[in-house]
């Protein structure tokens, strides 16, 4: 890739290289704002992580742990037991969900947690599950909003914070702020879809390809361009047809693919069965008692914690864009459906990535070997099932695939809530989305994907500030919804 200077005995830095390096200036000061860190009891906490973990706490508290209380009734929804096709939206329910899910379960489910272990022990399990059970609130009420301030347009449907806050605020005779807020969600989602939920997932997806076809030997090795474009062209067959495809698509490929997971996880767990006993004392005990953890039980509870809301989301209104387009006239209903996110997320997916990876080769050691995190839950599963690894490839790939489909759609209706809808809109924007899934396979550009990466979690700033003034209005909603349905 590099090319020679002419009468230059060395090579000239690589495009990537020298574009790298110019933005690494911006990325880094608005990562360090973004993710800007106070010293508490020993340990570096991300304030960003402490402003989500406070919603869920908030919205748990406040709605009366109705995380806990509307859990069957929100699987009684997705099973379509109220289910009536007549009612407004665009996609079913449980499609919504499916799409939404997606957009969170990806790359990170895999190699974050490995991360987490790595650096703060089996005890950052017990935090990591508590943080995402706490998220299941913040998700219901974003999501209620979503439904309960959407807009119908030429038989399209748009919602999500950028339209509860203009919409919302403006009943409380705040519209100035709303606006101000919606487009700076608006503006931030736009820019940050192209790091967390393209480029970085299709940079992954290339290098794990490569890795499964035989390394430095793959015929994709300093190719990884055509892994781009096959990619590209398989989300854009998708994501062209709008919501409804992609809603159909996930609908499809998320059970699958979660399930696919599961088993060859819950395979490792049982054929590892003698060690589960341990794995349980440890997460308990570590959480309660960590043994050379920064911080001791705060720190590991908030590498717990960072993992959890980094994983699902909660908090930064993004499932709401999808949540919206959901076919209900009980915007509570949607709610309820949009809570089993983080359960199924953080609650069951990454608490079974963490016992595979404790019952098998978990060792303190690990922290001090500079691991990746996809390197060391594959050497987890690969230690008791030594084909493991191509099925957690596939899996790793097919959640890549689906976070971009989801995250297209995310950036779409910011898009279109800053310019308008248009045809021409619309398809500008989702061939640019395109051109960056080719050029994140191809090429290392680190700093663009830090800059989108703060770009992203700070919309966690005007969604959740917007949540807690419109906090009365959404538990007006729940009291009423819930006497007649719970």
């Amino acid at each position: 890739m590099n090319e020679s200077t002419p009468g230059s005995g060395s090579p000239a830095p690589a495009i990537d290289t020298i574009i790298d390096q110019a933005m690494r200036p911006v990325a880094d000061a608005a990562s360090g704002f973004i993710f800007y860190s106070v010293e508490l009891f020993g340990t570096q906490i991300p304030l960003i992580v402490l402003w989500l973990v406070a919603g869920g706490v908030f919205f748990t508290v406040y709605l009366g742990f109705i995380n806990i209380r509307g859990f069957r009734h929100a699987v009684d929804i997705v099973r379509g037991k109220y289910n009536n096709p007549d009612d407004p939206g665009q996609i079913s329910q449980f499609q919504a969900l499916t799409t939404a899910v997606s957009g969170t379960v990806g790359i990170g489910n895999i190699a974050g947690v490995a991360v987490a272990i790595s650096v703060g022990g089996p005890g950052a399990t017990f935090w990591l599950i508590a943080a995402g059970l706490l998220g299941m609130s913040t998700k219901l009420a974003e999501c209620t909003l979503g439904v309960m301030y959407r807009k119908y347009e030429n038989g399209v449907v748009s919602g999500g914070p950028m339209y509860y806050l203009e919409k919302g605020l403006a009943l409380k005779n705040w519209p100035r702020l709303g606006r101000g807020l919606g487009i700076f969600y608006a503006a931030s989602m736009v820019l940050g879809c192209l790091g967390i939920g393209n480029m970085f997932q299709s940079n992954q997806t290339a290098a794990i390809l490569v890795d499964v076809t035989g390394g430095a030997d793959s015929m994709f090795a300093g190719r990884t361009w055509i892994i781009g474009c096959a990619l590209a062209l398989a989300v854009g067959v998708v994501i062209i047809g709008g919501i409804r495809s992609i809603a159909a698509t996930t609908s499809r490929l998320v059970p699958g693919m979660a399930l696919l997971y599961v088993l060859v996880a819950l395979l490792v767990i049982a054929l590892n069965y003698e060690a589960l006993p341990g794995a349980f004392a440890a997460i308990w005990n570590g959480a309660f008692d960590p043994q050379g953890v920064t911080g001791g039980i705060i720190g590991v509870m908030i590498i717990g914690f960072r993992r959890a809301v980094f994983s699902n989301e909660a908090g930064l209104g993004s499932a709401a864009i999808a949540h919206s387009t959901a076919r209900t006239n009980e915007p509570v209903s949607e709610g309820f459906v949009a809570l089993l996110e983080p359960f199924i997320d953080t609650v069951v997916i990454c608490t079974i990535t963490a016992l595979v990876i404790i019952t098998t080769i978990y060792d303190p050691a690990l922290a001090d070997q500079s691991m990746a995190g996809i390197e060391m839950t594959t050497r987890a599963f690969a230690s008791t099932l030594s084909w493991s690894p191509i099925p957690l490839s596939i899996a790793a790939m097919l959640f890549a695939y689906s976070t971009i489909i989801t995250w297209s759609y995310y950036g779409l209706k910011a898009f279109t809530y800053l310019v308008g809808n248009s045809r021409a809109a619309d398809l500008g924007f989702k061939l640019f989305f395109l051109s960056f899934v080719i050029l994140g396979s191809a090429i290392e550009l680190s700093a663009l994907i830090d800059l989108s990466d703060a770009l992203v979690f700070i919309v966690a700033i005007p969604n959740l500030l917007g949540l807690y003034l419109l906090a009365p209005m959404i538990r007006s909603e729940v009291r009423q919804y819930s006497r007649k349905y719970l």
